[in-house]
């Protein structure tokens, strides 16, 4: 039985090897101009769009790839990022829960969104570019049949042409004609039938995977949108605490330098007396407190700029002399606030209309 099998393998091997010898001399034969070749130009451009589609799709993927790729990496930084914020953010900070919360979702959200893109678009990717290798070598094949086809017509043709009328060689070359067209046409109908359809799909594919890079990308920075505003609100709030603390200090310190300035006054010879009951007092900008309206209570000066927050707050420059007003409705009143009109809009306007409260700790009474 070996040796049966061995002398199949030897005769297999030999007739594959006398094809390949058959197919080159009839190649020659066609680029010399002494064998005509049989041309199918729509079969041709089938083929060449094919080799187009392969192209077009293997450069897809291939950047797709690379565009994954640059998602990790993103991932990769933004965490270190995030960690970096989260590790030297001290505890007494505001939003400190906060902010370790936002770095652990921002992780989640970077790994769902490169999961996303590679279940929704780079899976059907891969699955579109598989049929490609097996429809190529198919076309490989037809090729050589289109050959083998080819040169079992001209030797049967150059057979019949002989002086010599060999019957049997005649009908051994009708039947291999026979047999290599029917194979030649079954798989060149098969291909017929598959690249056309295989050249619509495309467009499904481009329709399906951009659509899903669109609407992941979408969400994802939505998503990492409404993160970043949270995290810019924290930073915002936390910079408004140093400044708080920062005026709170000042403020203090100010105060300590006037009342060392007002016990130095007293001890001299030239302290200023206290009015009389009925006696106009003298006020620090060289105005009278008879020129302002009874309604101020006192003056205060500015001692650090305070940029307004809202329609009702007063926006203040350091050095600005502000009347200092009571509230309409006692209860209105925060702590730490103060409402009061600038001096300087009063002194041009004369009325009390550009009202609004401010910070106490960023003045100083005068």
């Amino acid at each position: 039985m070996a040796e049966v099998g061995k002398g199949v393998n030897a005769g297999k091997l030999a007739s594959n090897v006398q094809k390949r010898i058959t197919r080159a001399q009839e190649k020659v034969l066609q680029k010399l101009g002494k064998a005509d070749e049989t041309k199918d130009t729509a079969f041709e451009e089938e083929v060449a769009k094919f080799n187009k589609q392969l192209a077009d799709g293997s450069k897809l993927q291939k950047d797709f790839k690379a565009y994954l790729a640059a998602v990790k990496t993103m991932h990769e930084c933004s965490k270190r990022l995030q960690d970096c914020l989260a590790e030297m953010y001290d505890p007494e900070w505001f939003g400190k829960e906060e902010v370790d919360s936002i770095a652990e979702d921002t992780d989640l959200l970077w790994q769902d969104f490169h999961q996303n893109l590679v279940d929704n678009a780079l899976i059907s990717m891969d699955t579109y570019l598989a049929q490609f290798p097996d429809i190529k070598a198919r076309i490989a094949k037809r090729e050589r049949k289109l050959v083998d086809f080819d040169s079992a017509r001209h030797h049967f043709a150059s057979i019949q042409k002989g002086k010599k009328k060999d019957e049997a060689k005649i009908a051994k070359a009708e039947e291999d004609l026979g047999r290599a067209q029917k194979v030649f046409e079954e798989i060149n109908y098969e291909l017929q039938e598959e690249l056309p359809t295989l050249w619509d799909s495309r467009v499904g594919l481009y329709v399906n995977t951009f659509q899903s890079v669109a609407g992941l990308e979408e969400k994802f920075h939505r998503d990492m949108g409404k993160l970043n505003q949270n995290l810019s609100d924290i930073m915002t709030k936390l910079d408004e605490q140093r400044l708080a603390k920062k005026g709170v200090t000042t403020a203090s310190t100010g105060k300590s330098e006037e009342a060392a300035n007002h016990n130095l006054s007293e001890s001299g010879s030239d302290a200023p007396k206290s009015p009389a009951k009925n006696e106009t007092p003298t006020v620090t900008n060289g105005s009278s407190d008879a020129e302002l309206p009874p309604s101020v209570l006192y003056k205060v000066k500015a001692l650090h700029d305070y940029g307004a927050t809202d329609s009702d707050e007063l926006d203040l420059k350091a050095g600005d002399i502000v009347l200092v007003l009571p509230f309409a409705n006692p209860d209105d009143q925060d702590d730490g606030w103060l409402m009061g009109v600038k001096e300087s809009h009063w002194l041009q306007n004369k009325n009390l209309l550009a009202k609004g409260v401010f910070p106490e700790n960023f003045t100083q009474k005068l």
